[in-house]
């Protein structure tokens, strides 16, 4: 057993089962013992690796995406650049190179991260120190952004809150909980009970499993709520689908799959992304494949300029990244891009 493994079965046999949204913010976040708070989960050396650490493309495309909007939109005075969950703070140093030679579009930028973890506060601060450029104003959560117009990204943030699951029978909706079998974490389920009324749970069939993100929503009000009153836009770049259908919650442990019960607090947890729940909140948005939505931005011409001045190991390797952002069999179809914009403004490029 991990240490926060012994903590939780503790915690179970004292007060009963818990639910695998309990479950999945103490793996995350626990102060202690917390994966996230305790160690850089990201690249070669840590369980996954995300699309900005693959290639300088992602982050460079998507910051002009950004860049065009902010001009779309009259070019304000004042903004805020924010990305939510920013992993070693990769994508945001790409932004950043991308959009230099866009005039006044730094001079007008508030740099944002919303990061909760210490460890990776640190690591942000010390990349973007590396790249050239200030250190950013950290917040705890999305409901402290600025009250201005907000320029967003968001890549596999959604995807690591915690989620619950409910299972359908033949008489109704039990709740998935987490408790003890034989003295070690095993899953079971709740007595029947009234579910949320969203359209996923409304054509399940018995034995399907419905997902429910109770943060999600407020996360994307408060990102709607700043667009439609101030302007501006974002992209959010997730693995999921349009509705929620099925158990997706999975574990990732020196990037192999691990069983999610396995290492409480030392493997990343995370579950595929509803994006239709998301869309609820937002009045004006988009939603495509991260492939295609890549293709729109210019990926193949970037991709191109980029390998003229490779050759060997090198060139294969941009190659290989080339192919895992956009092809249907790698990330380009599984991940999925959900645009944000003001009712009424154009689309966001890349989305048209």
């Amino acid at each position: 057993m991990t240490p926060l493994a012994r903590l939780l079965a503790a915690r179970i046999a004292a007060d009963g089962p818990i639910s695998v949204a309990d479950y999945m913010a103490e793996c995350l976040l626990h102060p202690t013992h917390g994966y996230y708070t305790t160690r850089d989960p990201f690249g070669a050396a840590g369980d996954f690796t995300t699309a900005p650490e693959i290639s300088q493309m992602f982050g460079e495309l998507f910051g002009l995406a950004l860049a065009q909007a902010w001009l779309d939109q009259g070019a304000p005075a004042r903004f805020t650049l924010a990305e939510l969950g920013p992993g070693r703070g990769t994508l945001m140093a790409d932004i950043l190179r991308a959009t230099r030679g866009v005039p006044g579009f730094h001079a007008a930028a508030e740099v944002v991260l919303v990061e909760a973890s210490p460890v990776l506060r640190s690591v942000q601060g010390q990349t973007l120190a590396t790249a050239g450029f200030a250190a950013p104003r950290w917040l705890d959560g999305a409901e402290d952004l600025p009250e201005q117009p907000l320029f967003l990204m968001a890549n596999e943030f959604f995807d690591a809150l915690p989620i619950r699951q409910f299972q359908r029978d033949a008489a109704g909706w039990r709740e998935r909980l987490i408790g003890l079998r034989g003295g070690v974490l095993a899953f079971g389920l709740s007595d029947h009970l009234p579910v949320p009324d969203l359209p996923a749970f409304q054509d399940a069939q018995p034995g399907q499993i419905v997902e429910v993100c109770p943060m999600a929503l407020p996360v994307m009000s408060v990102i709607s709520d700043r667009v439609q009153r101030f302007g501006g836009g974002g992209f959010v770049v997730d693995y999921g689908g349009w509705r929620s259908c099925g158990d997706t919650l999975q574990a990732l442990r020196a990037h192999s799959f691990d069983d999610v019960l396995a290492h409480p607090g030392e493997a990343d947890l995370t579950a595929h992304v509803d994006f239709e729940a998301l869309a609820m909140a937002v009045p004006a948005q988009a939603y495509a494949t991260q492939g295609a939505v890549l293709g729109r931005l210019g990926i193949e011409a970037r991709a191109a300029a980029l390998a003229q001045r490779l050759t060997g190991k090198a060139l294969q390797s941009h190659l290989a990244a080339h192919r895992r952002l956009t092809n249907q069999a790698e990330m380009g179809t599984l991940f999925k891009v959900l645009a944000v914009y003001p009712a009424g403004a154009p689309l966001p490029p890349g989305m048209m």
